[in-house]
């Protein structure tokens, strides 16, 4: 006779899985870093072709070799002010994945600054910023040389309805 399966609870949150490579940028004298296996390209500024009736930070879309790219401006996507675009202006292009669906998305940043190596040991949980606050896009805070880098989870900085809004606004 056989048994049911157990159910098990979900295996604890594992630190380690924070640690790897990372492709660190800045968005005006903050510094932010992405997963390396998430970015595909890195690229100057080119044309981008405006959409309307999309959200501000919504830039538009780009053609990448034969594939339309929605571009996000993420100074405007974090509430920052905007600026102007410089010859350090660029927009790195990440593969995100949610509800099941991969998307290639744009995004505009001020700079790339460079590519780390972080241990677990070198990034801190996010704090808690209070009630009210939710910071899912956040993976934690690395501290490298006394400064502080804000490690994004790159497949929660657009939302489900916002990543949704894009990929219709591609078909």
């Amino acid at each position: 006779m056989q048994t049911a399966p157990q159910l098990q609870a979900p295996a604890p949150f594992d630190l380690n899985s924070r640690a790897g490579k990372y492709l660190i940028f800045h968005l005006g004298s903050e510094e932010f870093g992405t997963e390396v296996l998430k970015v595909r390209e890195i690229m100057g500024l080119q044309d981008i072709t405006t959409v309307p009736q999309v959200p501000s930070y919504v830039k538009g879309v780009i053609n990448l070799r034969g594939k339309v790219i929605p571009v996000v401006d993420l100074r405007l996507k974090f509430g920052l002010p905007p600026e102007d675009y410089t010859a350090r202006t660029c927009i790195i292009v990440v593969r995100t994945h949610q509800a099941g669906e991969d998307l290639m998305i744009g995004m505009v940043v001020d700079g790339v600054v460079e590519v780390l190596s972080l241990t677990a040991a070198d990034i801190e949980d996010t704090p808690d910023f209070g009630p009210g606050v939710v910071t899912p896009y956040l993976r934690g805070m690395a501290k490298i040389k006394g400064k502080v880098k804000i490690l994004l989870d790159i497949d929660q900085v657009l939302s489900s309805n916002e990543l949704n809004g894009l990929s219709a606004l591609l078909q």
